[in-house]
This record gives structure tokens, sequence and C-alpha cells, in this order.
């Protein structure tokens, strides 16, 4: 028998070799400002549309250096009591803002019909590790205080986030579980987390370039953020997980960082946690944001906040 590879969705495999064709410079040979740039580009050109909100609204809440922007989304002019989501955006700590993630929000606010709140954290390497960490926790906490200027209630909180902003989810909920919030997290999302050191592992090799991620650009991140590899806010499958949340972990297959999130899946379940793990066949990390591209991703999308659905019956 020969070996074939791994399995590539069509459309996803169409849109790889869209970009091997595009020959453009990998994110580690941009600048700093090219590389932001890039990241808002590939986003625009690949995902979906935004969706029409009756609330999107720009805000800040106080963070540990100053303001922190955040934005709100919802599909209700105004709505009873309930749970806030809150999102951090993807970007290896380094590229990526709101407007980055600002159709995926909107699609996620609209698929779960509640409120979500983005979250603007510090970048490195002007503000490298843990200043990500610290404006995400001090903003979820903020959420969680139902401040007046929010207008929103909240009843609990759904953390989720993409890549980076997966790492900084299971962070922030385990910072939250050692000292709670006003509002409990009810459930934590993370998408294609780092979660355990990616170096070295057999998915980084395996997909170490023309999977949309790179290794390359993964230790262009690393050198950046200078995350501690002793401390749990960097990675936090070193971390206690006795108290986490009920939790939905994914991957993709086609995912150099693939390995790590499949490690705290198996973390969580080692600990005896509440975890539903997914991960989607065919695709390349980023896949939320492909789905313009990437038609198939929409369905993937559309599982999770299934599944997002489900758990929060059952809470």
């Amino acid at each position: 028998m020969t070996d074939t590879g791994p399995y590539i969705r069509p459309d996803m495999k169409a849109f790889l070799d869209g970009l091997v064709a595009m020959a453009g410079p990998s994110i580690a040979d941009m600048t700093l400002e090219e590389a932001r740039g890039s990241y808002l580009a590939l986003h625009g050109m690949a995902d979906r549309p935004a969706r029409e909100l009756a609330v999107i609204r720009d805000l800040t809440c106080p963070g540990p250096a100053g303001e922190i922007p955040l934005r709100l989304y919802d599909a209700r002019e105004s709505r009873e009591a309930g749970p806030v989501i809150t999102f951090y955006h993807g970007g290896g700590f380094v590229i990526g803002d709101l407007d980055t993630h600002h159709a995926l929000c909107t699609e996620i606010a609209a698929l779960m019909d509640l409120p979500l709140v983005a979250v603007d954290y510090r970048l490195a390497p002007e503000h490298p590790f843990p200043a990500a960490i610290d404006d995400c926790e001090a903003a979820t906490r903020w959420i969680a205080s139902n401040p007046a200027e929010l207008g929103r209630e909240a009843t609990g909180i759904i953390t989720i986030g993409d890549s980076a902003g997966g790492t900084a989810t299971i962070a922030v909920g385990q910072l939250l579980a050692a000292d709670p919030a006003k509002a409990a997290i009810v459930l934590q999302v993370p998408l294609f987390p780092l979660v355990s050191d990616a170096i070295g592992s057999a998915s980084l090799d395996e997909f170490a370039d023309g999977f949309v991620l790179t290794k390359a650009t993964i230790e262009f991140f690393d050198a950046s953020y200078k995350a501690d590899r002793s401390d749990p806010r960097g990675f936090p499958v070193i971390g206690d997980h006795t108290n986490s949340p009920p939790t939905i972990c994914v991957t993709a297959s086609l995912d150099p960082i693939r390995d790590s999130g499949r490690d705290y899946a198996k973390a969580l379940v080692d600990a005896g946690r509440d975890v539903t793990f997914l991960e989607m066949r065919g695709l390349t990390h980023s896949f939320t944001n492909l789905r313009m591209a990437v038609p198939s991703a929409q369905g993937d999308l559309e599982r999770i906040i299934a599944a997002m659905k489900y758990k929060l019956e059952g809470a």
C-alpha cells in the first residue's frame, strides 16, 4: 500500500493550492506591520461576510495597563439576564484585533442568539507575555461584574477563542477557577488552541509547511511573545485541571499544533472533567475564518455551535 498522505477536503485543497499560486512571503518574513495587515487581508478575502446585527458597539473596560478595547455583538437590542460570550481572537498573541475576527464574531453571536463581547488585548512584541492573558482576565471579570456600560446582565460566562485565543480561553478558565469572578464560566470553547509546547510534536513536523499555519510562523510568534514554559498562563496543559469548566475542545486534523489540543483534551479526561472533543477532519488551522474560501468549514462551525447549545442545555 502506498502512503497517499493525510486526507484533505477538496475545497480545503483548492484554497491551499490558491495560496501556493499567490506565492507571497510568509508572516515570519514580513515586518510586523505587514504581518498584521496580511492577517486582516487573509480573513477579509477568505471569510464569509459579517452578519448584520441589532447591536455592534465598541466600548472599553479598565485593564492592568489602561483601557482595553472591546466590541459588543448582539442580535437583539435588549435581553433578559443570561449567559454572555467572551471572545479572544487568534494571531499568536502578535497579530489580530477586533477587525480580523469581526465576521466570525457576528456569526457566533447570531447562531448562539447570545450577546458576545470580543476582547482586543495587548499584543507582543510590544507587550510580551503575560500582557495578553492579563487583559483577557481583566476583561472577563469586568463582563462578569454586570457593568451598566455593557447593558447585559451575565448569569454565566462562555469563553471562546481561536488559536492564541484558545490558549487565552483555557488560561482565563484556570485563573477564574482559582479566584472566581462575579459570574462563573459555564462553558469554555478553545478552538485549535496552543496548550502544550508544540516544538517537537509529531503534528508540527507533519504539517510544518503548506497548511496555512507554518512551523516558521509558530517560531516567529514564540520568539515575539516569549511565554514562560513553566507558567500555566503560557502553556495551560501544566496547570490545574481539577476545577476546569465544561469544555468543548476543537482541533483541526491538518494543523501543526493539533497535538497540543489533543494533549489538553486528554488532560481533562484524566482529571475527570466534562469535555467534548471535536477534531475537524481534512481542515487546517484557522478554518473558522476561512468559511467563504472553504465552504464546508461553515458546517464545522455550526457543529461547534450545536455542541455549545447542547452543553448549555445540560448545565
